[in-house]
């Protein structure tokens, strides 16, 4: 089983008002190989870019990895680390305050991959010393500033 790193940072401007604008960035590093990615939303939240960031990583590999995957987003890594998500589904997808669970289907496609891939979260301090984080970060404000220019 290949073994892959990848670093994930999702990013909103204008989180929980209207007319927002979200994106994603992604490391992929396999041995000596390192590919970027980078991708920006209108309308969207930094919890859903943050998961989307992960789900689009997780579902660019073309076969079952082994992955250990940083994000410093601790929506996502605590979901994981810390069971919430197997009490959502045990709790027909309900939070501890009997709240549906926000973005049920990308957690969704979330499982699935997991279940796929063998992978391991590890959470780190968002902008602070971690290059490649860091480099995730600057990937997601370059694909906001992107459309904002128009550009795809």
């Amino acid at each position: 089983m290949k073994e892959v790193t990848i670093y994930t940072d999702g990013a909103c401007r204008g989180n929980g008002k209207e007319n927002t604008i979200g994106a994603y960035g992604i490391v992929f590093m396999y041995k000596n190989f390192k590919k970027e990615e980078k991708k920006a939303f209108k309308n969207t939240t930094n919890n859903i870019m943050e998961l989307k960031a992960v789900v689009t990583a997780l579902s660019r590999l073309k076969e079952p990895c082994s992955v250990t995957l940083y994000s410093d987003s601790a929506y996502v890594v605590n979901a994981i680390n810390q069971k919430w998500i197997d009490k959502w589904q045990k709790n027909n997808w309900k939070t501890s305050s009997k709240e549906p669970v926000k973005n049920r289907e990308i957690w969704e496609d979330l499982i699935k991959l997991i279940n796929y891939h063998k992978v391991k979260f590890v959470k780190v301090k968002g902008h602070s010393d971690n290059e490649f984080n860091n480099r995730c970060d600057k990937l997601a404000n370059e694909a906001m500033d992107d459309l904002i220019k128009g550009i795809d």
